[in-house]
């Protein structure tokens, strides 16, 4: 609700009854996010002036304000058809104080630097540039959106829920009298996703108004949200096992952990969850947990599908870095497709940000002798090779510590490549990976914990790397060396309108800053195992890479035991489509770069795969892929030990409306939930549920599903819920990913993330899961 929007006249009093009604809920709001009397909320609310910025000429005043549900930003807008507009705080990925965005570096002036800061969203949308009349406000904003995005980040499933509906319930008191009618019950039971007759909807509303009054107030509304809210899958569950005067005891409790949850517990650990999730004061004091302490454990990490141990960083950091699946991003400078669509430093950060630890730069000569940036021959536009290596250098180490992979492919000409390696040690100083750790001839790689906070350099190298070391290095300033296999590929693809040339002139100064990742073209298996030297690395297109994996698997796994791969898509994905990394990780390749930029099921996929191990973009592979003795083949095997999964979908919570034009926006959702299993070929499986009419607020399904697996250390789980369309292809309402190896047994809730994979507030499945040993 805003107190923005136009209305009619109102009387002295009547605006005092508002506006103190406004103030109000803004306080029961801030009180729910934790942040009651907090000053910079306080600021936001009354809101303020803000210069909006989008070119050095386009600087406009604007005022905003923090609407009064505390996670909807309200400003005005000039456009003729959009006086007013908003957003939402979900839908904001993050806030940067100072001139941190490309458009506030361009268009603005150093000496401004304090009043500046940037709104970054989730997905496409561009970013607001903004600017506060004073370094103290700017601060004051900065300060505000993140202690409410943090906080709204941190509240459980079930709080999140409680405060949607809670607003959406104010949404549908349209004469705002805390009062519901039997009309604005029914806009109410639309807005949250649930189609009733008209019969069921007066039976509910007949059930809740006691006084017999025409409207729903006080009580009666509470009543009517504990209806709503309640789940009858959980009270069946609960009921079975609180055998102790209606509640659980803590022995109670721990039967259902070691019967249902296949934890490995004491008593003791039942008591720390009734200390940390029971609400009850008196329960908690008789070591029991009521129903709603239940339903708190069930809504937090604790009752997550995903292990909560998985959440920071628990496998051996310790191996060599080939022995790990790196997040790798390909052309990470492009924001669109491959073709016409624009080059950002931005595009940079957000893959660092989901701690991509391998990124693309395709450098060419750029005016002015400074390199940059862009997809050769094409339309893309162009960014500074100097501007990306800042940008990488601010936020390399944001999201994880582990060391980043600078993969270059170079068409520079000398001049312009001695550049390139001056920027690169000027800007990124001793974390720039100069030479050997240990400055000895090192026969093998260093690890991720060795070289943490580091950038190693991929690319083109004149000699070996014992040259250097032996004080062997040549004096010769530069030198041919051949053309990097996907620069000539894309040649080969008819894009680039040169005839191909398979050399190029390599600058000294380059080439002694590449030494663990020296690129090398691949010229089979046998020449790679009696001819490279381990840091010499192959790339290989997918198709070539797929090829191999299915016709060679064990020699690939083989070739990556002691030496890194990197796969690329095929130059024919000018929209920037993926392929399927799983092929490639089930033969043990370590870079797999997918394009970021695209939302997609490859790209959720390799979410699911990283989501482990403290999101630190390194996943261990599996000892098979690490062992010389291993003679495991992903086609072939062999099986070493079979699982049986068991997967339950039961039901889902708060489904969102799919807002994909006017009439899918008012409709409400008929859901279905499709379950699907990635690893070796014969795990690869999917199976989905029926779907139910018009129910996105709690349908229920109760439905079994069995996958028989083969290799579990390779399988990854997949989630998918979709409204289904009869006529039509069915549009994806959440999806969720996450390794086999991470999923928790028993009654668990699958939070659900949009197509970009961010997270949807208060949407969810719960499900039973059981991976048993196969009989």
């Amino acid at each position: 609700m805003s107190c923005l929007h136009k209305r009619l006249k109102k009387t002295k009093s009547e605006e005092e009854a508002f506006l103190e009604k406004a103030r109000r809920i803004a306080h029961e709001n801030g009180k729910r996010l934790g942040l009651e009397g907090d000053a910079d909320l306080q600021f936001l609310l009354v809101g303020g002036e803000l210069i909006k910025i989008r070119s050095s000429s386009w600087k406009r005043n604007r005022f905003f304000k923090l609407q009064e549900d505390c996670k909807t930003l309200w400003y005005e807008s000039h456009k003729t058809f959009r006086k007013n507009q908003t957003f939402s705080i979900d839908d904001i990925e993050s806030v940067r104080k100072g001139r941190q965005s490309e458009g506030l570096n361009k268009h603005t002036d150093p000496s401004v630097e304090e009043m500046c800061f940037s709104i970054i969203f989730k997905g496409s949308k561009k970013n607001l540039d903004l600017m506060a009349a004073n370094g103290t406000e700017a601060k004051q904003w900065v300060s505000g959106l993140d202690k409410i995005i943090h906080n709204m980040r941190n509240l459980s499933r079930q709080q999140k829920s409680e405060h949607w509906i809670i607003n959406c319930m104010r949404k549908a008191d349209k004469n705002a009298d805390n009062k519901m009618t039997l009309k604005e019950l029914k806009h109410f039971l639309r807005q949250v996703n649930v189609e009733v007759d008209d019969t069921y909807a007066a039976e509910i509303f007949k059930k809740c108004d006691t006084s017999n009054s025409g409207s729903l107030e006080g009580e009666e509304i509470k009543h009517f949200y504990d209806l709503l809210t309640h789940r009858e899958e959980v009270d069946v569950i609960y009921g079975n096992y609180a055998q102790t005067e209606g509640q659980m005891s803590s022995k109670d409790l721990l039967n259902f952990l070691l019967t249902e949850q296949q934890e490995k517990v004491s008593v003791e650990d039942a008591l720390k969850l009734i200390e940390k999730y029971e609400v009850d004061g008196t329960a908690k004091q008789n070591e029991r947990m009521s129903k709603d302490g239940f339903l708190m454990y069930l809504h937090r990490e604790a009752g997550s599908i995903f292990n909560p141990a998985h959440k920071q960083v628990y496998q051996d950091m310790r191996q060599p870095l080939n022995h790990y699946y790196i997040s790798s991003s390909h052309n990470t400078y492009l924001m669109e497709d491959q073709l016409k669509g624009p080059s950002s430093t931005e595009a940079y950060i957000k893959a660092l940000m989901k701690s991509c630890r391998c990124v693309e730069l395709d450098c060419w000569d750029g005016a002015n002798g400074e390199p940059v940036i862009y997809h050769g021959y094409t339309l893309t536009s162009k960014v500074l090779f100097r501007d990306v290596i800042k940008a990488i250098n601010d936020y390399a180490f944001k999201t994880s510590d582990y060391p980043v992979i600078l993969s270059l492919e170079n068409h520079c000409s000398v001049d312009q490549q001695k550049l390139m390696a001056h920027h690169l040690i000027s800007i990124l100083g001793e974390a720039l990976l100069t030479k050997p750790v240990g400055n000895t001839m090192p026969s093998d790689f260093p690890s991720p914990e060795g070289l943490k906070g580091k950038f190693l350099i991929k690319g083109k190298r004149l000699n070996k790397l014992d040259a250097a070391l032996n004080n062997n290095n040549s004096t010769i300033e530069e030198d041919t060396v051949s053309e990097e296999d996907e620069a000539a590929d894309c040649k080969e693809n008819g894009r680039k309108s040169k005839s191909k040339k398979s050399k190029i002139k390599l600058a000294k100064a380059l080439s002694d800053i590449v030494v663990y990742c020296k690129s090398v073209h691949f010229s089979g298996f046998e020449h790679a195992k009696d001819c490279q030297v381990f840091y010499e690395m192959s790339s290989f297109k997918e198709s070539k890479a797929f090829n191999l994996a299915v016709n060679s698997g064990t020699a690939y796994i083989h070739h990556n035991i002691d030496k890194l791969s990197r796969i690329y898509p095929a130059g024919s994905r000018t929209d920037s489509s993926n392929y399927n990394p799983v092929p490639m990780w089930n033969v043990g390749c370590q870079i797999v770069a997918l394009n970021f930029q695209t939302p997609s099921k490859e790209m959720h996929i390799n979410q699911g795969r990283f989501l482990q191990n403290g999101l630190s973009g390194y996943v261990l592979k599996p000892e098979f892929q690490r062992s010389l003795s291993s003679r495991f083949n992903p086609n072939t095997g062999p099986w070493l030990k079979r699982k049986t999964f068991h997967v339950m979908v039961i039901s889902a919570q708060q489904l969102p409306k799919v807002n994909k034009d006017k009439d899918k926006h008012k409709s409400i959702v008929d859901p279905l939930v499709r379950v699907e299993i990635y690893g070796v070929p014969a795990d690869n499986a999917s199976k989905e549920t029926h779907y139910i009419d018009n129910n996105g607020f709690n349908p229920m399904w109760n439905e079994k599903f069995q996958f028989n697996i083969h290799v579990a250390e390779l399988a990854l789980l997949r989630f998918v819920v979709e409204d289904y369309d009869t006529t039509s292809q069915n549009d994806l309402i959440g999806q969720y990913c996450l390794p086999l190896s991470s999923v928790q047994n028993g009654y668990r809730h699958v939070p659900l993330l949009t197509k970009r994979g961010d997270v949807i507030c208060s949407a969810g499945l719960f499900v039973h899961l059981m991976l048993v040993d196969a009989q």
